[in-house]
């Protein structure tokens, strides 16, 4: 199943940042740790070009520490870019932020020419948690719902370094299919554009390749059966999920599972690794490359046909 939400407020704000690109210094994107390929805006890298990038891994919390140290190494093999794990006890490291941005800034600040830097990311990545803990006071609405914040604000780091806030945005079409999935999995798509068994599904297939121990900790398994359905069925059973005639509901026990995965009460995991994120990739772009092809030939069969 593909899956794409793209909010026509999504293409305002896209137009709004592109107008103060130029003026940016330094681009301060945020991802969300437990899928830090996937939770990457690829449009934002294109606007990047060679702009000197702060990566944060948010929610490191509920993340792997292993995998966030993997990630991290990994992002920063690219020019000028550095990378920060944060999460929102993390107050200590809100300086870092500030002081990260004036050494990756191409110029020298000053009161009346500060360095701008601009934060960008997804929705429901933790940047409105970010931004007010950053400016020391709620400043920018925080919900579990993405896309919240709709509009540009500034806020002064101090240190000569103005923050700028822009909204949440993804993009029109996600190309990989399981960064689809992922997104879902974690809140970045509204639920309202997802369809919970296949979400619930997807969710458990991975937690059985990944985090196998977790699944029979929390839901009470002491062996996990072969198949994600039964084991979802199992789940849902446990957890009395259940429809007219004694059957399990899919829909209920998906969201029972979804929560607990959202919320942190599967422990820290995370649901992508940059080998998995490699292979993923060339699989998408043989796919890419199919397409084109017969596209082409459908093309080159059509102007022999009206020749």
């Amino acid at each position: 199943m593909s899956i794409n939400w793209y909010p026509g407020h999504m293409h305002k704000a896209r137009k709004e940042i592109l107008k103060i690109l130029n003026n940016i210094d330094v681009l301060v994107e945020i991802v969300d740790a437990r899928l830090p390929f996937s939770s990457q805006n690829p449009v934002i890298g294109e606007w990047r070009d060679n702009k000197p990038t702060l990566v944060i891994l948010s929610k490191t919390d509920l993340a792997d520490p292993a995998i966030t140290n993997e990630w991290q190494q990994y992002l920063e093999q690219k020019s000028q870019v550095k990378t920060l794990a944060y999460h929102k006890d993390d107050k200590h490291k809100l300086k870092q932020i500030a002081e990260l941005c004036l050494k990756l800034a191409p110029i020298e600040p000053t009161a009346l020419k500060p360095v701008n830097a601009m934060i960008v990311g997804i929705p429901n990545v933790g940047k409105s948690t970010l931004i007010n803990a950053l400016a020391g006071k709620i400043i920018a609405k925080v919900g579990d719902e993405p896309a919240v914040t709709k509009c540009q604000q500034k806020i002064n780091l101090g240190n000569n370094v103005i923050l700028h806030d822009t909204p949440g945005i993804l993009w029109p079409k996600i190309e990989n299919p399981e960064s689809g999935y992922r997104l879902a999995i974690t809140g970045s798509i509204k639920n309202t554009a997802i369809e919970y068994e296949d979400i619930g599904f997807y969710t458990i297939e991975a937690l059985m390749q990944l985090y196998p121990k977790r699944l029979c900790e929390r839901y009470d398994i002491t062996e996990l059966p072969s198949t994600p359905i039964e084991t979802l069925e199992l789940i849902g059973f446990q957890r009395g999920a259940k429809q007219a005639g004694g059957r399990v509901n899919l829909h209920k026990a998906s969201e029972i599972v979804i929560h607990d995965l959202r919320s942190g009460l599967l422990g820290q995991l995370t649901l992508e690794t940059p080998i998995m994120i490699e292979r993923e990739l060339v699989i998408v772009a043989k796919k890419a490359a199919k397409k084109l092809a017969q596209k082409e030939a459908k093309k080159s069969r059509k102007v022999r046909h009206n020749n």
